[in-house]
């Protein structure tokens, strides 16, 4: 059963969405695989015009907008599964959709004025207009509490925005951006506090203009850029923060990685089904690759990641409505995305091993799925930053609860109760509260891990297939033992700085 229909089925999806749903799915098949040769365009920057033509044709987006506005409702399963429906054709459709839902289209249905919404919603159903997110700059990427575009009241109530943003996905071709910013105070003294803002690119005063776009190494299909930042937005395109700007934008960054598994499950299908097709048919030594010990390994473990995002699609799916509020849920949401992109990554690693030569090339879905999906690892927070904060977070909860045991709190813990189970006495030692960073980020792994074989457990509980769960789970526990392993060797290597003197290896050559 695919996570689509389990979806469907366990959260009464209308028969209606699976209509679209199906509808959607095969006009991608016939634009990336009848009318054009996607594994030809996918060498070229953007998209032609027809393909975006006819996929924006069935306003995808709309299952973002609520239905008082035009939409299908903001249902977070069907977003899930809109995605994921896109990525089995194209990651980088697929994120295109997820970048106009989770970092535009969502933040303005929960904190843009009411005056606002209408008409722009309008425009992304009738229109089929595009929207964006501007957060990083050139020198203030992962610290982006430092930013330094600013924004300064008009005297007739408008906002005044200047700076220079870089990195965000469609560069040139979104027509409504939100651009973070600090305010700047009489001094020129930057505040603390971040807001954003609504900018039509319509609007000659509020267009930002791009100068120049990147040679991005994979996800063609988007492009990027540097934009310069100097407009000029009304009032009410300033999003209102139902506390604080930082917890505004924390809100909106935990559930955009909180919906990463949607990008992700369809993209870990096509892969699996790659894997099994090409190892089926591919004979060596007289037998099928499958049939070969080291192959299953690499086809089980694609076959766990399929099954650990499909489990994490449904936790996304109930809890990451913009009804609740996701600032407090750094845990859930950067295990989330650290966890559910490595799976991502190390899938099509495999896939690459497998087909060898021939997926070699970037015009073969092996080898573009490596360079489309390693950006996951890095874009909205660094995997390795975010590990840390993982083991941050835990270490913070252990202290408030005055827990030393790392295997006692976790015990105690809604997101690894049940997982703990699994490694006996291997999460029985009590945590440094100093560690160092690369000890915070290998403890970051073990613990994402967890969390996602909780989510595992309960997809296993709501009746997914138990072999896949059982499969899944032994892969898991596998490599958090591993991480263990690493994690508690007490030596670690450092850098040696002055390393040349003494470390040429030609002089060391006998004659």
């Amino acid at each position: 059963m695919s996570i689509a229909s389990y979806l469907s089925e366990d959260l009464g999806t209308s028969v209606e969405f699976e209509t679209f749903r199906d509808a959607f799915q095969k006009k991608l098949h016939k634009v990336f695989r009848m009318r054009g040769d996607f594994d030809a365009v996918s060498t070229q920057r953007g998209l032609p015009p027809f393909m975006m033509r006819e996929i924006q044709s069935m306003t995808p987006l709309s299952v973002f907008i609520p239905e008082e506005y035009g939409g299908r409702g903001g249902h977070v399963h069907e977003c899930q599964s809109i995605l994921a429906t896109a990525s089995y054709e194209s990651l980088a459709l697929s994120l295109t959709l997820g970048i106009n839902g989770a970092l535009f289209l969502q933040p303005l249905t929960k904190y843009g004025a009411e005056s606002i919404k209408p008409p722009i919603f309008e425009r992304f159903i009738e229109e089929k207009n595009l929207g964006g997110l501007m957060i990083t700059e050139p020198d203030y990427g992962t610290d982006a509490l430092s930013m330094e575009t600013s924004y300064t009241e008009t005297g007739d109530g408008d906002y005044h925005l200047t700076g220079t943003k870089h990195w965000a996905g469609l560069t040139g071709w979104a027509d409504f951006w939100l651009v973070t910013a600090r305010r700047q105070g009489a001094d020129g003294d930057l505040g603390r506090d971040i807001d954003f803002f609504v900018a039509d690119m319509n609007q000659p005063e509020q267009m930002i203009e791009v100068e120049e776009f990147y040679e991005n190494l994979g996800l063609y299909m988007i492009p990027y850029g540097r934009n310069h930042v100097d407009i000029q937005v009304p009032g009410q395109h300033r999003l209102q923060p139902k506390s604080t700007g930082i917890k505004m934008m924390l809100d909106i960054l935990h559930r955009s990685r909180i919906e990463f598994p949607g990008m992700g499950m369809g993209f870990l299908q096509r892969i699996l089904d790659e894997a099994l097709a090409h190892c089926k048919e591919r004979f060596v030594g007289g037998k099928s690759l499958l049939e070969y010990d080291q192959v299953q390994r690499r086809v089980a473990d694609i076959q766990a990641a399929y099954t650990a995002c499909s489990a994490m699609c449904l936790h996304t799916s109930e809890h990451a409505h913009t009804d609740n509020n996701l600032a407090g849920k750094a845990l859930s949401a950067n295990a989330t995305k650290t966890v559910v992109t490595d799976l991502m990554q190390n899938a099509a690693q495999s896939l690459l091993q497998l087909t060898g030569g021939k997926g070699y090339r970037l015009d073969h879905v092996a080898g573009r799925s490596v360079v489309d999906s390693r950006p996951f690892q890095i874009f909205e927070g660094s995997n390795d930053v975010l590990y840390q904060q993982i083991t941050e977070s835990i270490l913070k909860s252990m202290r408030q609860a005055k827990e030393r045991n790392l295997r006692s709190f976790l015990e105690d813990h809604d997101l690894t109760a049940r997982a703990t189970d699994y490694f006996s006495g291997a999460l029985d030692f009590e945590v440094d509260q100093s560690l160092p960073q690369r000890k915070l980020v290998d403890l970051g792994r073990v613990l994402g891990r967890v969390v996602t074989m909780e989510m595992v457990i309960e997809l296993g509980d709501r009746g997914f297939r138990s072999d896949l769960i059982s499969n899944c789970l032994q892969s898991f526990q596998e490599k958090v033992e591993r991480l263990l392993a690493s994690y508690g060797r007490s030596q670690t290597p450092s850098v040696i700085d002055d390393y040349v003197e003494g470390s040429a290896w030609l002089d060391f050559v006998k004659a």
